[in-house]
Protein backbone atom coordinates (compact mmCIF):
# COMPACT_ATOMS: atom_id res chain seq x y z
CA UNK A 1 0.00 0.00 0.00
CA UNK A 2 1.59 3.23 -1.10
CA UNK A 3 -1.21 5.78 -0.78
CA UNK A 4 -2.12 6.22 2.89
CA UNK A 5 -5.00 8.48 1.84
CA UNK A 6 -6.65 5.80 -0.33
CA UNK A 7 -10.26 5.25 0.67
CA UNK A 8 -11.30 1.93 2.20
CA UNK A 9 -14.31 0.50 3.86
CA UNK A 10 -15.36 -2.50 5.84
CA UNK A 11 -18.66 -4.34 5.73
CA UNK A 12 -19.46 -5.65 9.22
CA UNK A 13 -21.83 -8.64 8.98
CA UNK A 14 -24.12 -9.91 11.72
CA UNK A 15 -27.09 -12.13 12.42
CA UNK A 16 -29.79 -11.57 15.04
CA UNK A 17 -27.71 -13.08 17.85
CA UNK A 18 -24.67 -10.99 16.86
CA UNK A 19 -26.59 -7.73 16.47
CA UNK A 20 -25.73 -6.41 19.97
CA UNK A 21 -21.99 -6.96 19.37
CA UNK A 22 -22.28 -5.36 15.93
CA UNK A 23 -24.11 -2.37 17.42
CA UNK A 24 -21.48 -1.93 20.15
CA UNK A 25 -18.69 -2.02 17.56
CA UNK A 26 -20.61 0.48 15.42
CA UNK A 27 -20.93 2.80 18.42
CA UNK A 28 -17.16 2.56 18.98
CA UNK A 29 -16.52 3.46 15.35
CA UNK A 30 -18.80 6.52 15.56
CA UNK A 31 -16.55 7.91 18.32
CA UNK A 32 -13.30 7.27 16.43
CA UNK A 33 -12.04 10.43 14.69
CA UNK A 34 -10.15 8.31 12.13
CA UNK A 35 -13.46 6.94 10.80
CA UNK A 36 -14.91 9.00 7.95
CA UNK A 37 -18.39 7.50 7.85
CA UNK A 38 -20.39 4.84 9.69
CA UNK A 39 -23.43 3.53 7.87
CA UNK A 40 -26.74 2.51 9.34
CA UNK A 41 -27.25 -1.07 10.42
CA UNK A 42 -29.07 -2.76 7.55
CA UNK A 43 -30.97 -5.76 8.92
CA UNK A 44 -31.51 -7.30 5.49
CA UNK A 45 -29.67 -8.19 2.32
CA UNK A 46 -28.57 -5.20 0.23
CA UNK A 47 -26.54 -5.08 -2.95
CA UNK A 48 -24.04 -7.92 -3.08
CA UNK A 49 -24.35 -8.54 0.67
CA UNK A 50 -26.75 -11.42 1.41
CA UNK A 51 -27.10 -10.81 5.15
CA UNK A 52 -27.37 -7.89 7.56
CA UNK A 53 -24.38 -5.53 7.58
CA UNK A 54 -23.20 -1.96 7.87
CA UNK A 55 -20.29 -0.05 6.37
CA UNK A 56 -17.41 1.78 7.98
CA UNK A 57 -15.36 4.12 5.74
CA UNK A 58 -11.78 5.09 6.52
CA UNK A 59 -8.42 5.87 4.93
CA UNK A 60 -5.76 3.25 4.24
CA UNK A 61 -3.66 4.67 7.09
CA UNK A 62 -6.36 3.43 9.53
CA UNK A 63 -6.80 -0.04 8.07
CA UNK A 64 -4.74 -1.88 10.69
CA UNK A 65 -6.61 -0.17 13.54
CA UNK A 66 -10.01 -0.93 12.00
CA UNK A 67 -9.10 -4.59 11.53
CA UNK A 68 -7.76 -4.73 15.10
CA UNK A 69 -11.10 -3.37 16.36
CA UNK A 70 -13.14 -5.93 14.42
CA UNK A 71 -11.16 -9.11 15.06
CA UNK A 72 -11.79 -9.54 18.81
CA UNK A 73 -15.57 -9.21 18.34
CA UNK A 74 -15.82 -12.49 16.42
CA UNK A 75 -17.92 -10.76 13.75
CA UNK A 76 -17.32 -11.42 10.08
CA UNK A 77 -16.18 -8.52 7.94
CA UNK A 78 -15.04 -7.71 4.43
CA UNK A 79 -12.39 -4.99 4.23
CA UNK A 80 -11.57 -3.53 0.83
CA UNK A 81 -10.34 -0.45 -1.03
CA UNK A 82 -12.65 1.79 -3.01
CA UNK A 83 -11.25 1.80 -6.54
CA UNK A 84 -12.84 2.12 -9.96
CA UNK A 85 -13.25 -1.70 -10.05
CA UNK A 86 -16.15 -2.69 -7.81
CA UNK A 87 -15.78 -6.41 -8.57
CA UNK A 88 -12.08 -6.47 -7.69
CA UNK A 89 -12.77 -4.38 -4.57
CA UNK A 90 -15.15 -7.06 -3.29
CA UNK A 91 -13.06 -10.06 -4.43
CA UNK A 92 -9.36 -10.02 -5.32
CA UNK A 93 -8.54 -6.78 -3.45
CA UNK A 94 -10.60 -7.69 -0.37
CA UNK A 95 -9.60 -9.21 2.94
CA UNK A 96 -12.03 -11.31 4.97
CA UNK A 97 -12.12 -11.35 8.73
CA UNK A 98 -13.77 -14.56 9.87
CA UNK A 99 -15.62 -16.96 7.60
CA UNK A 100 -16.25 -15.49 4.11
CA UNK A 101 -19.80 -15.01 2.87
CA UNK A 102 -20.86 -15.73 -0.70
CA UNK A 103 -21.56 -12.33 -2.21
CA UNK A 104 -23.88 -11.71 -5.16
CA UNK A 105 -21.23 -10.20 -7.41
CA UNK A 106 -23.68 -9.98 -10.34
CA UNK A 107 -25.00 -6.66 -8.96
CA UNK A 108 -21.58 -4.97 -8.80
CA UNK A 109 -20.60 -2.25 -11.24
CA UNK A 110 -18.27 -3.02 -14.14
CA UNK A 111 -14.66 -1.77 -13.97
CA UNK A 112 -14.48 2.01 -14.37
CA UNK A 113 -18.05 2.63 -13.22
CA UNK A 114 -17.98 2.16 -9.45
CA UNK A 115 -21.02 4.05 -8.13
CA UNK A 116 -20.58 2.90 -4.54
CA UNK A 117 -23.46 3.23 -2.10
CA UNK A 118 -25.44 5.52 -4.42
CA UNK A 119 -26.19 2.50 -6.60
CA UNK A 120 -28.28 0.97 -3.81
CA UNK A 121 -30.13 4.11 -2.75
CA UNK A 122 -27.64 5.45 -0.21
CA UNK A 123 -25.29 8.37 -0.31
CA UNK A 124 -21.56 8.26 0.10
CA UNK A 125 -19.88 10.28 2.83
Amino acid sequence: MTNLDARYHAHIYYDLAERPAAAALRDDFTRDPAILFVGAMTDRAVGPHPIAQYEVHFLARSQDAVIAAIEPTGLRALVHPLTDDDLADHTSLARWIGEPIDLDVTVLDPPGANQGMARFGGADF
